[in-house]
């Protein structure tokens, strides 16, 4: 889990929008797509590696994922929602 003060100090790296944790659903959901290969990230690279929650920009466009604890706020790790469901 992140830290409340770390979350409300963090922010997209694109468009510097607030970020709020994503709940266990969208990233059960995002977990089963990559682990089907079928999950890109911004650069289009497919996403394999299991993430352990996820920050989602205001707009609800983007997660940005956690992984062993550390949220991967890079522009080009984040993964476009539009993927989900």
């Amino acid at each position: 889990m992140i830290d409340k003060e770390l979350l409300a100090i963090l922010c997209c790296p694109e468009t510097k929008q607030p970020v709020t944790l994503a709940d266990a659903t969208l990233v059960s959901q995002l977990n089963e797509a990559a682990a089907r290969g079928v999950l890109k990230n911004k650069a289009t690279k497919t996403v394999s590696e299991q993430m352990d929650g996820g920050l989602i920009r205001a707009d609800q466009t983007i997660l940005y994922p956690i992984r062993e604890g550390i949220p991967v706020m890079l522009i080009e790790e984040g993964i476009p929602l539009h993927q989900a469901g």
